[in-house]
């Protein structure tokens, strides 16, 4: 039988090939714009679970553009994610105050999003009443093939995990009529996302699909592409971590259960500690080993060196202690040389041997969620405080 990537090829050459393919150009590898996408879109405003709905989480991709807009426009709190989700799971659309009819129309475009947006994170709270994706395929019985990169259903298996979704949460997806076809039912795995409605230009098909929906992620059965994604988006590390604090097993695919509590805040605490209590080899200045230093201000013996790299890290949660920082740091294998903890000002600063090392961490940790707060990393502007004062490396 057909595969999902023959699927997929089917649809985007017929849309090419029979003029309906619209903007962005190609189709291939997209979730296709399609003439008539408009249309579509106005038909969620017909569906009661749309006009009830309060919270919408809709894909950022073009043909959902009219679904943003209606959502807009009935005052509903709109989630997007973030493109392949490289800085955080959502971001939330907020209009500036008395927004006009086009000001809303450039807040559902992809340009809208970047410009009139705030992130939030795996703790922000989000209560999903309706899911809007986009497919390259969809079954009449609700089944759905997407682009392949996994990233919808990624997203989905994320919000059950911080409960902004229940099992009874409908998803609509918006296709043209030429991209609902047959799917066969063992394409589907149990991590797919199965669809509720489906609307096209001349049609609303409501599926009754009885498929369960993924119910969280799925550690155990991700694949090579998940280990690459896992890398790859820092709001996923952070669930893994977080899921991994509350006692569930998160053992990757291959991974050896050893392996994986090896990469343990305990694990790596110990770990840490016997490089510490390694003789270090003298030289002309302080050799500062990779650990922490709890410290008020940065070491100025660090000052005669132009490749020590500073980050900032912001947006700390009050009620966040420093030891928790540590452990979330260790985790994500961005243990820098020297932490300077500024908990009332509710940043910190993170010292790393040279840029190559400090822009490694900044990409490793984008997205962290830690106490309820996204966190913001990024490198600090100025790479030194005023006013330093000497602290022992070596405590």
């Amino acid at each position: 039988g057909a595969s999902k990537r023959d699927v997929r090829q089917k649809v985007w050459d017929y849309l090419e090939a029979s003029g309906l393919a619209e903007f962005p150009r190609p189709v291939h590898h997209r979730i296709p714009n399609f003439k008539g996408s408009h249309q579509a879109c106005c038909s969620v405003k017909e569906l009661d679970v749309f006009n009830r709905a309060s919270e919408i989480k809709v894909d950022p991709d073009k043909p959902l553009e009219g679904v943003r807009l209606a959502a807009l426009q009935a005052r509903k709190t709109l989630l997007v994610p973030t493109p392949r989700l490289r800085t955080g799971l959502f971001n939330k659309i907020v209009p500036p105050s008395g927004a006009t009819k086009e000001i809303l129309r450039i807040c559902a475009t992809s340009q809208g999003i970047k410009e009139y947006s705030v992130p939030v994170g795996l703790d922000g709270k989000a209560r999903v009443d309706l899911v809007v994706v986009g497919s390259v395929a969809v079954s009449e019985k609700g089944w759905r093939i997407g682009k392949g990169e996994g990233y919808a259903d990624m997203e989905y298996a994320m919000m059950v995990s911080m409960g902004a979704v229940q099992s009874d949460t409908p998803v609509i997806t918006i296709v043209h009529d030429c991209q609902v076809v047959d799917i066969a039912e063992e394409l589907l795995g149990d991590h797919d996302l199965t669809v509720d409605y489906i609307l096209t230009p001349t049609r609303t098909i409501k599926t009754h699909c009885k498929r369960p929906k993924p119910q969280g992620i799925i550690w155990h059965k991700a694949t090579q592409k998940s280990y690459e994604m896992l890398e790859k988006i820092p709001v996923l590390k952070s669930l893994r971590y977080r899921e991994k604090q509350t006692g569930k097993d998160v053992t990757l695919q291959d991974e050896h259960p050893d392996l994986a509590n090896a990469n343990t805040p305990a694990a790596l605490n110990e770990k840490v500690m016997a490089e510490n209590t390694r003789p270090q080899a003298a030289t002309g200045s302080a050799q500062i080993g990779q650990h922490y230093v709890e410290s008020d201000s940065l070491n100025p013996r660090l000052e005669g060196s132009d490749m020590i790299t500073t980050v900032y890290v912001g947006n700390i949660p009050p009620s966040l202690r420093v030891s928790e920082l540590k452990c979330a740091l260790r985790e994500f294998h961005a243990t820098p040389l020297r932490l300077n903890w500024q908990g009332a000002q509710h940043r910190a600063f993170l010292d790393y041997k040279d840029k190559a090392t400090a822009e490694s961490a900044v990409s490793s940790l984008k997205g962290l969620s830690l106490g309820g707060n996204t966190l913001r990393v990024e490198l600090a502007k100025s790479q030194r405080n005023k006013g330093q004062v000497e602290i022992n490396s070596q405590k």
